[in-house]
């Protein structure tokens, strides 16, 4: 028994081993302009005509036709068509590369959500992140690698959008609600206050022994694999995350700046999104996906574009300068996207329905070129026509950036070499970059 019990023990070791492996940060094949990945998901349909797409055009179409229902001026060196709504990003436009010609395969909200967040609208496919996590491993191996931020709780699709899929639970992303303040309550249980460390270590050592002798006896159990791998992280999550989320230890200056005492409970919320989001990524977290929503304007796109668009204008420039400040920003890629356009036509009162066509996305940080505008749409905004952007080539510069060929990068499953971009051939569109 004492030689079984010490066989199973060592196997119990290398698996710890092995599963820490996975994380264990990697160098990626090619040069990388980018360390790390922050994704800011505008969810519900951003419309691109009250945001980034300059239209005057459509101001005097007539019929049926929404005029846009606000003020665009040239902004930075290159005089970029900047919308009013931004009062505060619009002192980063020289940093930034705004796509106006993107495009997707569907018109609803869901299915969408998810080509942006795993690549895939069909299938149970690794989100993003799980991608940046199995290519680069993480920098902290006692925070996660990959965290998902909504304030008050899991958006649209739910965890699909950070899912790991067939891919090992260590991949998947942690969900973390930032409207929380007291760290007991962002994370739950992180405080043990009955046993030591050390009591705690050697508890979890047989825990760990006792689900290897579970599962050598089974094949392919997925779950069991995440959930042995998620009581290895609670463990050493302890102490670090218990800062890395606090938020209480900014200055009074930097909380300002976000907004964290604005009269307005979204710009707050978003305001503590921002700054953890920022907190993880220079802790060596190595992917960041803050969640805005509230887009979905069928009616009265001024009211519901000024009020979202004010909830992150302020969060999002401070990030911005933090990551300037701070010697983040140059290897820091930062992408805002949504899960499609606005039509050009009213659809209820004052609004616009879904268009798949035509949106805006935009990228800063990481060698991203700044003050330039890629793509475009025609006359109206109605569609894509110049320099057209899929989100499989969205995708595909992402994984660019962090040093990823997105034909080669290929998890194997079920006999079938798998891509975040799947079948879709998609290049990254190499002109974003300085």
């Amino acid at each position: 028994m004492k030689t079984f019990g010490t066989g199973i023990g060592a196997l119990s070791l290398m698996d710890l081993e092995a599963r820490a492996n996975m994380l264990a940060p990697k160098e990626p094949p090619f040069p990388a302009k980018a360390k790390r990945l922050i994704h800011i998901y505008q969810s519900g349909a951003q419309s691109h005509l009250e945001t980034w797409d300059h239209k005057p055009d459509l101001a005097t179409a007539g019929g049926r036709n929404l005029a846009p229902q606000f003020e665009f001026t040239p902004t930075g060196q290159n005089g970029v068509m900047v919308s009013e709504v931004w009062q505060e990003m619009r002192r980063h436009i020289d940093s930034m590369s705004i796509i106006n010609s993107m495009h997707t395969s569907i018109p609803a909200h869901g299915p969408a959500t998810l080509m942006q967040t795993t690549g895939d609208f069909r299938l149970i496919k690794p989100s993003l992140g799980s991608w940046v996590l199995y290519g680069l491993g993480t920098e902290n191996q006692n925070l996660p690698g990959f965290v998902a931020m909504n304030p008050g709780g899991f958006p649209g699709q739910s965890v699909k959008n950070w899912q790991s899929a067939f891919m090992p639970g260590a991949f998947q992303g942690t969900f973390v609600d930032p409207n929380k303040e007291d760290i007991e309550d962002v994370i739950e249980n992180i405080k043990n206050g009955f046993t030591s460390r050390s009591d705690q270590r050697q508890q979890l050592d047989l825990l760990n022994t006792l689900n290897e002798i579970h599962k050598q006896q089974r094949q392919g159990e997925a779950k069991l694999e995440a959930r042995i791998q998620s009581f290895e992280l609670a463990f050493k999550m302890q102490i670090e995350a218990t800062t890395a989320f606090d938020v209480k230890l900014e200055s009074e200056a930097t909380k300002e700046r976000y907004g964290i005492n604005h009269p307005d409970p979204g710009v707050r919320a978003q305001a503590r999104q921002f700054i953890i989001a920022r907190r993880l990524l220079e802790r060596g977290v190595r992917m960041v996906q803050v969640w805005n929503g509230g887009w979905d304007t069928h009616t009265n796109a001024r009211g519901g574009v000024a009020r979202n668009a004010m909830r992150i204008d302020k969060p999002i420039a401070a990030f911005l300068d933090d990551l300037k400040e701070r010697g983040l920003f140059d290897d820091t890629l930062v992408v805002s996207s949504t899960e499609f356009g606005r039509s050009t036509r009213e659809d209820g009162p004052g609004g616009r329905a879904h268009n798949a066509r035509a949106f805006s996305s935009w990228m800063a940080g990481a060698g991203v070129k700044g003050g330039h505008v890629h793509g475009s749409t025609d006359e109206l905004g109605g569609q894509s026509v110049d320099d057209r952007v899929h989100v499989h080539q969205l995708h595909s510069t992402i994984l660019y950036a962090l040093g990823f060929d997105s034909e080669t990068l290929t998890y194997r499953d079920s006999g079938r070499d798998f891509r975040l971009t799947d079948v879709s051939k998609a290049r990254p569109v190499k002109s974003l970059f300085s």
